[in-house]
């Protein structure tokens, strides 16, 4: 028979290994805790790594391709080169077949054809989400215009009936007006409205950044007159009287356009910064074109005659283009 102490004894004994199995239990589960919690932790850093990846490949941004071209203009007697910003995969295999819509974009007074694919503009980023060929010409100081005073200066001439061939003939563009659009900063926004009121068969849509739209209406002789605008205008405008000038000034295009020809101009638009000195010529523009019910559209927003502003609305201008252009196909 067992003593009271040994009856303590044993069950303190039985206490003590039910006590040891239990944690042994609790160490062999915190165990399998700690493996399936790094098991948890190795699958979902591989995950997040996969996920990381994959982010960071979709947003690569496409890059547009810029090309430099030689171009000899026999109108005007000496070399003209142009640059092209070709669509991101304008190169590729699977895209061979497909042509493109052009949009013509024309550089202002004092710049080159290399202006909208300098470090001032940021034209192949902003144009690489775009399935558009743009074009940039070289228009010198000569306003697009044929010259009053130099034969030779054929600068609306040699746009119409050399490069725009030219451009078709070296790169996959689609060839018809519905896939055609000029826009331009300042002497290029005077240029492309004029193209557009002059050459309506030949665009769909012209577009212009500040555009310098009163210029042959001004007078190199006027003391008012910036002094390196003045040589321009006597090369390009002749005299005060000189019919190049009513021939050339948007002014008098659009307000003698007959009705039945307005059905047939391309979409206009045009913009200018409120604190740009051609305001004036830009209001006054839009509101010709409201009283002879040519349909347009004419933004004003905050901004001066500079590339911070250009830079900025040439995105609205590509939007416009996408719109408006034939899709390529």
């Amino acid at each position: 028979m067992r003593t009271g102490k040994e009856l303590r004894l044993t069950r303190g004994g039985k206490e003590s290994r039910q006590a040891r199995t239990g944690k042994e239990l609790r160490r062999a589960h915190t165990r399998k805790e700690l493996r399936q919690t790094g098991a948890r932790f190795v699958f979902y850093f591989f995950a997040l790594l996969v996920f990381v990846s994959s982010s960071q490949a979709q947003t690569v941004a496409p890059v547009a391709r810029v090309e430099a071209v030689k171009f000899e203009s026999k109108l005007v007697g000496k070399p003209l080169p142009y640059n092209v910003v070709l669509p991101p995969l304008y190169d590729a295999p699977q895209s061979r077949a497909i042509r493109y819509p052009v949009l013509y974009l024309l550089h202002g007074l004092g710049g080159s054809s290399a202006d909208w694919v300098s470090s001032r503009a940021h034209l192949a980023a902003h144009a690489a989400q775009y399935r558009l060929i743009i074009v940039t010409p070289e228009g010198q100081d000569a306003w697009y215009t044929d010259s009053a005073t130099v034969p030779t200066d054929k600068f609306e001439t040699y746009i119409i009936e050399e490069l725009i061939p030219d451009v078709e003939r070296r790169f996959r563009a689609l060839s018809t007006r519905e896939a055609r659009a000029v826009a331009g900063l300042s002497m290029g926004g005077y240029g492309a409205l004029k193209f557009g009121v002059k050459h309506p068969q030949r665009f769909i849509l012209a577009a212009s950044l500040s555009g310098a739209f009163g210029a042959p209406s001004w007078d190199q002789n006027d003391p008012a007159l910036l002094a390196f605008v003045k040589p321009s205008i006597a090369r390009t405008y002749g005299a005060m009287d000189n019919p190049t000038r009513a021939a050339n000034d948007l002014f008098k295009l659009f307000a003698n356009l007959p009705p039945e020809r307005i059905p047939a101009l391309p979409y206009i638009y045009f913009d200018c910064g409120t604190e740009d000195f051609l305001i004036g010529s830009n209001r006054a523009l839009s509101e010709l074109l409201l009283t002879r019910k040519i349909p347009h559209e004419y933004r004003q927003l905050p901004g001066a005659h500079t590339w911070t502003y250009w830079d900025a609305q040439v995105r609205e201008v590509l939007k416009l283009a996408a719109r408006k252009l034939r899709a390529a196909q």
